[in-house]
């Protein structure tokens, strides 16, 4: 397998050497010893402060699609409506998982390069559908947007909505994510994008509201989250937890403590506007539509004619640089860069322009 001197893909990003060497303990066997209760407790506190909330946090040994799924699993049955707000390509799939699972999803439909903005359409469609969730994505990680959500939690009051579901996999630690102010009821997080982690660990933060449904739905499976409602206090979890993905992920919550939260988002910030300007100036087209918010963890850039991603891909890792396509309708239109977590990285960035500018430059 080949490792790559410029990492710049969106996910699974850089794992820094304080985080591996974290993982790299024998652990003894976590459904024996306290002192792994102890280590889960620190990390959902962690977690909490990163995610604002006070909610309790079920932490999953898996990748973030873990969380997607258990989330949606765990509180819909068949005819429940679920009214999916969609940018992209996570926003659209989620739709497509609900229904999967017997729901009665309708669609707010927004093109992949926009972000939420009528939220008169959004408040009329509650108003009419009355939907039992909400969902939506934070960052769209292939299309590079970030959609607004401070809006959702005022009309789930107004609408007497009970469940607001967002992932928020590719912006927790990056981005500005108020889930309690913004009543997010299941926000969903995964290890190894701004966390930098290695993909060994999900998570969700669940409402007291979310919990009661949960038990009510009583779904049972790998994913499921009811057994974590009275796993810390009894101390039996549904299945041997990861000890090396949680200390992983504790280790990486701490970091983002330890540079301050708003210093990690002014740095993600700033290397993503730093990208965004020097891609411009080589003559690179952004994806992101004008009036949409652009996400301060990954860029989305147009292939430029001539050339193909495949070839394109090429060339970059000819260099040492590793960037990443994009998917569904995007695939092969669309290159991404991953200045996220680790990667949020003013050398890297410009180490990895430098190389994009070198094997484009024929071709703008």
């Amino acid at each position: 397998m080949n490792t790559y001197p410029l990492p710049f893909v969106p996910g699974p990003v850089k794992v820094p050497r304080k985080i591996l060497d974290a993982m790299n303990v024998d652990y003894p066997s976590a459904d024996m010893e306290s002192e792994f209760l102890r280590l889960y407790n620190q990390t959902e506190t962690v977690l909490q402060q990163i995610y604002a909330t006070k909610n309790r946090v079920a932490i999953q040994t898996g990748e973030g699609m873990l969380a997607l799924w258990g989330a949606l699993k765990s509180t819909l049955v068949a005819g429940d409506r679920v009214l999916a707000l969609a940018t992209g390509v996570f926003g659209y799939g989620i739709g497509e998982m609900a229904k999967s699972i017997g729901a009665e999803v309708e669609v707010y439909a927004a093109g992949y390069d926009e972000t939420l903005s009528d939220w008169n359409a959004i408040e009329a469609a509650l108003a009419r559908f009355k939907p039992k969730m909400i969902t939506a994505v934070h960052c769209e990680t292939p299309s590079g947007t970030l959609n607004p959500l401070d809006e959702i939690g005022k009309l789930k009051v107004k609408y007497g909505v009970p469940l607001v579901y967002v992932d928020a996999v590719a912006s927790a630690g990056g981005a500005r994510l108020l889930t309690d102010e913004w009543g997010i009821d299941l926000c969903l997080g995964g290890s190894q994008k701004v966390l930098s982690a290695p993909p060994l660990a999900a998570f969700v933060t669940i409402s007291d509201a979310a919990w009661k449904i949960i038990h009510q739905v009583d779904y049972a499976g790998y994913d499921a989250l009811k057994p974590f409602a009275a796993a810390q206090e009894t101390f039996y979890f549904p299945y041997t937890p990861n000890w090396h993905g949680v200390a992983a992920l504790h280790a990486a919550a701490q970091m983002i403590l330890e540079e301050g939260i708003e210093n990690g988002f002014a740095r993600h910030e700033a290397v993503a506007d730093y990208c965004r300007r020097r891609l411009e100036r080589i003559g690179l087209r952004l994806f992101t539509a004008k009036a949409a918010i652009h996400s301060p963890t990954v860029t989305a850039v147009y292939v430029p004619a001539g050339i193909t991603w495949q070839e394109l891909d090429a060339r970059f890792r000819s260099r040492g640089l590793a960037v990443g396509g994009s998917y569904g309708p995007l695939y092969g239109k669309v290159f991404r860069l991953g200045h996220m977590g680790s990667q949020a990285d003013p050398s890297l960035a410009e180490q990895a322009l430098d190389v994009i500018e070198g094997c484009v430059k024929d071709l703008v």
